[in-house]
């Protein structure tokens, strides 16, 4: 952390912040916004291109039916009103990733407005948020910036750009200020993220996966001073995309805000980017009000209206909401509401019923990604959804451990390994020679060791002391590198000593 920050507590004592946040959703159609071109990740650099996403003179663009129908779902799954006409609008700025030196946006007239959604925090506080809008645009191209030692603009000797994100659709949900949140502000960003990248899985309309960029939040604070009700000038940080980080971003901004305030200086309305690494932003560039962009109406769209029978047809097809989901899961599984709610803030209520699904019980699916899944990723600094590890993966360990080919430690071990990149868990074991001994002539060959360093433990257990056993078997754990089987190794002394 920086030395120019104040601690979050000293923050809280003199100011209130205000929050705000943009969400970017990629939509999963087919195709781009505007054009026939491939909506595809991964392929090779510039592949899913066509002359109206490469902004080529002369080109006319299409908008895509789909795309539409996706962004009226949401705006319905966010309570919002449907506009019966909605206009598409040039947004002007020049970016190298931006071919056409304008964005095609929705500004004054979007697709949806005025929602709310209720969210949960962590103890099950309810709050809600209002939806100021829901737009309709497409996405820019992607740089990769080259020669400098941290991958980013700032050193770097030349950029390369990919504009096979350019003209994927988008849509961008603007919530209205919000204010209330105190000390539980950036709990409320990380929450508020989360459930937008719940609905929007929920309704199908994006894989929704943050490392790939398909959500990504642009985090508005400013602060107020204690008793005041004029909101304080803003910083946005830009394009962070996951959740912890989101809750990082608005904690260190708030800090920082804080401390320039309590110095006497202004803050500079501007951007800022997330450095993970440091846990800190920096500085961007000057934020554009909606003038410094010049938007004007695209003339080369039509208007989108959308039929009044076919909103309300959409609106009867909607899936059922996430808290009905998750109140039915709850019921299904048996947890207890603090089980729950520590799954849900996790974020792995559908790693957790996939792999339910695929066999595992769900005190095991619980136990795992709760557990040793979540404690690796905490230590790596990612998210769980990043590691590597799959629920057909854990079902295989809860196979093998039922097969006793290995025990809980081993699997532990095993998890470890899936996430380096080595395999399905049999082939790990198999690769690493990690399964349960099961010879017992090895294990016999320990517990004589055993015995013979620890003679007092063995009387006592003779003596009728059977409790004390448990002495004898952690040098037969130790021996055999935590892969013997505790149970076998208890009968194999206890029968060795001769007690039924």
């Amino acid at each position: 952390m920086s030395a120019d920050i104040l601690s979050f507590e000293e923050a809280m004592e003199n100011f209130d912040p205000v929050l705000g946040f943009e969400v970017h959703v990629e939509l999963n159609t087919k195709t781009k916004m505007f054009d026939a071109a491939p909506n595809a990740f991964g392929d090779q650099p510039n592949t899913n291109t066509t002359p109206v996403s490469l902004g080529l003179p002369g080109v006319l663009p299409v908008v895509n039916k789909k795309a539409v129908e996706s962004a009226v779902r949401l705006g319905l799954a966010l309570n919002c009103s449907i506009a019966p006409v909605s206009h598409f609008a040039r947004k002007n700025y020049f970016y190298p990733d931006t071919p056409k030196n304008f964005q095609t946006s929705q500004y004054d007239e979007p697709i949806a407005f005025d929602g709310e959604i209720t969210v949960e925090l962590e103890d099950g506080t309810p709050f809600t948020i209002e939806i100021e809008r829901a737009h309709m645009e497409e996405d820019a191209g992607k740089l990769t910036h080259k020669g400098g030692a941290t991958g980013r603009i700032q050193g770097a000797e030349f950029s390369l750009v990919d504009y096979n994100r350019a003209g994927v659709p988008l849509i961008e949900i603007v919530t209205k200020p919000i204010v209330g949140a105190g000390d539980r502000a950036p709990e409320l960003a990380r929450v508020y993220v989360a459930a937008i990248r719940e609905i929007v899985k929920n309704l199908g309309i994006s894989d929704a996966r943050m490392e790939r960029g398909n959500v990504r939040c642009d985090a508005n604070v400013s602060l107020m001073p204690k008793g005041s009700t004029t909101f304080g000038t803003r910083s946005e940080t830009k394009n962070v995309n996951s959740l912890r980080a989101v809750e990082r971003a608005v904690r260190y901004e708030i800090q920082r805000h804080a401390a320039v305030l309590t110095a006497g200086d202004a803050i500079v309305q501007e951007t800022r980017h997330w450095h993970e690494d440091t846990r800190s932003t920096t500085s961007g560039r000057p934020k554009s009000d909606a003038d410094d962009y010049r938007y004007f109406p695209e003339p080369d769209l039509v208007p989108v209206v959308p039929d009044p029978e076919w909103v309300e047809q959409l609106r009867a097809e909607l899936p059922e909401p996430p808290s009905e989901r998750r109140k039915k899961l709850k019921a299904e599984w048996g947890y207890s509401d603090q089980e729950f709610r520590d799954v849900v803030n996790a974020g792995v209520l559908d790693e957790i019923e996939a792999t339910i699904a695929a066999g595992a019980t769900a005190g095991a699916a619980r136990k795992w990604w709760m557990g040793e899944i979540a404690r690796l990723a905490n230590v790596r600094g990612t998210e769980i959804a990043e590691l590597g590890v799959t629920p057909e993966h854990v079902v295989e360990i809860e196979s093998l451990i039922g097969a006793k080919t290995i025990n809980d430690k081993i699997a532990k071990q095993v998890i470890g390994h899936i996430a380096d990149g080595e395999g399905s868990p049999a082939q790990v074991v198999e690769a690493r020679s990690l399964a349960v001994v099961s010879d017992d002539g090895v294990l016999l060959t320990a517990i004589d060791d055993a015995m013979a360093q620890m003679p007092d433990v063995v009387a006592k257990v003779q003596a009728g002391k059977v409790q004390a056993v448990g002495a004898l078997i952690g040098p037969v754990m130790k021996a055999t590198k935590g892969q013997a089987d505790a149970g076998r190794v208890r009968e194999l002394i206890l029968e060795k000593l001769g007690i039924n």
